[in-house]
């Protein structure tokens, strides 16, 4: 059975990177193996996680590069690699259109909210969860989607719903929605996208 190459994006802690890594080891992803974790900064805990789970990493550094130079990096890691699938997995830049169309239906992105909702330029972060409280909702989650041109614009693949709490912050509210939905549904989606990419 082959199972399909697959980069990881990232640029923080590496949370959503770990329940990828943790759902591999369980044998929860037999159609995915991941190749590279490529992060935008060098001090991302990310690198550790990926250097612990015996995954080769890369920095390809978004500070002090303009977006073509970032990209260009990051594309010859890529294609060193044969990476099929692209997963961004907390990775804080957005990526250009022409960089995105190299790769149709094999980028996935998880965003902290139910798309449409709170999506699009600006919604990243911590900014998702203070709109939701904002505007009051009681149910947020999270939706793994493919990349396009547009930013939260593409298919959506899968979604959880969370619930708000009274009393909640942003920051508790954030830690729900990552452990009650971004951590489940990631895995399930990458699966999901290799075997799609699989039948072709």
């Amino acid at each position: 059975m082959r199972a399909v190459r697959t980069a990881v994006l990232v640029s923080g802690g590496g949370t959503n990177l770990q329940a990828l890594l943790d759902k591999k080891a369980e044998g929860a992803l037999p159609h995915v193996d991941f190749v590279r974790v490529i992060s935008s900064r060098p001090d991302a805990y990310a690198l550790t996680r990926a250097e612990t789970a015996g995954v080769p990493t890369h920095v390809s550094p978004r500070k002090g590069n303009t977006q073509e130079a970032f990209e260009a990096d990051i594309l010859n890691c890529l294609e060193k690699d044969k990476a099929e699938l692209i997963i961004l997995a907390g990775f804080m830049s957005i990526l250009s259109a022409d960089f995105v169309r190299r790769y149709p239906r094999r980028i996935l992105n998880v965003h902290p909210a139910l798309l449409p909702a709170f999506g699009g330029k600006g919604f990243y972060g911590l900014r998702v969860h203070e709109a939701a409280l904002q505007r009051g909702v009681k149910l947020t989650g999270a939706t793994v989607h493919y990349v396009n041109e547009i930013a939260d614009g593409g298919e959506i693949i899968l979604q959880k719903a969370v619930s708000v709490l009274p009393g909640d912050t942003p920051e508790i509210l954030q830690r729900r929605v990552m452990e009650q939905a971004e951590w489940l549904i990631l895995p399930k989606a990458a699966e999901i996208a290799a075997k799609e990419l699989l039948n072709e």
